[in-house]
């Protein structure tokens, strides 16, 4: 799970559901088994149910009375007894202790008496019976919980309003209900922890997008005005990023700058050089062209490391970024190869293209030629006389992306040490500092195909090959089929 928001947003749920469950199943444990009934309630089922029981009684005697009294009990969980003046119980089915001590309380004082027990309520009233057939005292014990709905009572509608269905079945039973109001504090607490975590998240969001597109490029990207009217850590977060994206604006800007013009103040002269070689050369005898050659190749070799520099610059800032079109990688590899090929051949050396399959990149064609010539040429400089410099071109289409090409470039030199192979893209960085003068490298080149294969999304690597030479391997997306 690498998502920040989605992390948060599980936590903040995942904790408020616990206080939640913890909260609904403490209530549950810690609520009265019963719910008291109020004494109206009492008093009036007390009331109905003993008139009923006396008349019975006077219609049909004991066998009516117990009739009577079993259907209550069964259908109210109502326990019915009518017991005359003399403490007997009339239906033949007995009475306790409790009951009869209630009854002859009843008679003395002429009206009703109650005691409580656990659970449940033992109320006791004297009633008359219909045409003056006698006086009794019906006892009655109530559960204090409420009396389950009759057999044929339709189900309990709960709200009122609500229509029958799944709804109204959930909340019409006390699990049901319960369950119903875990899942609506489970779903009030879900919108608002997904509420916080976006709050918090947000601007990690939009500070990430602004460091993609400084990672492209883009200096001049900012994340404040994204952050709108925050005034938290987060906000002061960004307005920090900020500052130090200016700063580095600032001082690559002013690197470039420094760059560019020292290169340029260093060309007026070179220039001015040759014009005084040239006309050097018509006053001097022969014997010093030794030395005026020299000197012209030093001349050219200082004007090529200045336009390197030029360009390096230029990459490094993006100024040469241009929108990204289709480049035939297959026809800029074979005219590089043929290019290094006619100036090898001068120096007893060859290169040759051993495989070249037909794919494609986006990108921009002078920067990859560039990339491509860098790598062809060193390793034409450096090359034994006699060899030839192997080129290929691999296109391994699928995978996560479009595929990739892999273009390998191939000596059979000396190689380079291992602690110097990942150094050699560095700029001006020299295995051989005499090798180097000798050849006529400037340390630039493999530096200017780093970054120009960065900025096409690819990598650059080298490496020692067993048995003897050196290749470099370079690694590009294929085109997307949304490119033009």
């Amino acid at each position: 799970m690498r998502s920040l928001f989605l992390k948060v947003f599980l936590w903040f749920w995942l904790a408020m559901s616990l206080v939640v469950g913890v909260v609904a199943l403490m209530s549950h444990l810690t609520r009265p088994l019963h719910e008291p009934r109020p004494p109206q309630f009492i008093e009036a089922v007390v009331g109905a149910y003993s008139q009923s029981a006396a008349d019975a009684y006077a219609r049909e005697g004991a066998a009516g009375l117990g009739s009577f009294q079993r259907r209550v009990e069964r259908e109210a969980r109502v326990r019915a007894r009518l017991l005359d003046e003399s403490g007997a119980e009339l239906s033949g089915e007995g009475a306790t202790d409790d009951e009869r001590r209630l009854a002859a309380q009843v008679f003395g004082a002429g009206g009703t008496a109650s005691k409580m027990f656990d659970g449940s309520v033992l109320e006791a009233r004297a009633v008359n019976a219909a045409g003056g057939g006698g006086r009794y005292a019906f006892v009655a014990t109530l559960p204090l919980g409420p009396p389950p709905p009759p057999r044929d009572a339709p189900p309990r509608r709960f709200p009122h309003f609500l229509p029958p269905g799944p709804l109204n079945f959930l909340l019409g039973n006390t699990a049901g209900a319960l369950a119903a109001r875990v899942i609506a504090a489970l779903l009030t607490a879900g919108v608002l922890c997904y509420m916080l975590a976006r709050y918090i998240v947000s601007p990690v969001v939009k500070l990430r997008a602004v460091t993609r597109q400084l990672t492209e490029g883009d200096l001049s990207a900012r994340v404040g005005p994204l952050m709108g009217t925050r005034r938290d850590e987060l906000a002061d977060m960004g307005r920090d990023f900020d500052a130090m994206a200016a700063r580095i604006e600032a001082l690559l800007g002013a690197q470039a700058r420094l760059l560019r013009d020292i290169s340029h103040e260093l060309r007026s002269p070179l220039a001015r050089l040759g014009v005084a070689l040239d006309l050097l050369r018509k006053r001097t005898p022969p014997e010093a062209e030794t030395h005026l050659a020299r000197i012209e190749r030093e001349a050219a070799r200082l004007n090529e490391m200045i336009g390197q520099l030029l360009s390096l610059s230029r990459w490094e800032t993006g100024a040469d970024g241009a929108r990204a079109k289709r480049v035939d990688l297959s026809a800029l590899v074979r005219e590089v190869a043929e290019d290094a090929d006619f100036e090898a051949r001068s120096q007893n050396r060859s290169v040759e293209v051993s495989e070249c399959d037909a794919c494609e990149t986006a990108g921009t064609h002078a920067l990859l030629r560039s990339a491509f010539e860098n790598v062809v040429r060193n390793a034409v400089r450096h090359a034994p006389e006699g060899t030839a410099v192997q080129v290929s071109l691999d296109c391994l289409k699928g995978g996560t992306n479009n595929g990739e090409a892999i273009l390998r470039v191939r000596d059979k030199g000396p190689g380079v040490p291992e602690e110097s192979l990942k150094e050699i893209f560095r700029p001006f960085y020299r295995v051989d500092d005499s090798r180097t003068r000798e050849t006529g490298g400037t340390g630039l080149g493999l530096a200017i195909t780093d970054r120009a294969v960065r900025l096409h999304a690819g990598s650059v690597s080298a490496a020692n090959v067993h048995g003897g030479g050196f290749v470099v391997e370079i690694r590009l997306p294929l085109v997307s089929p949304d490119i033009d």
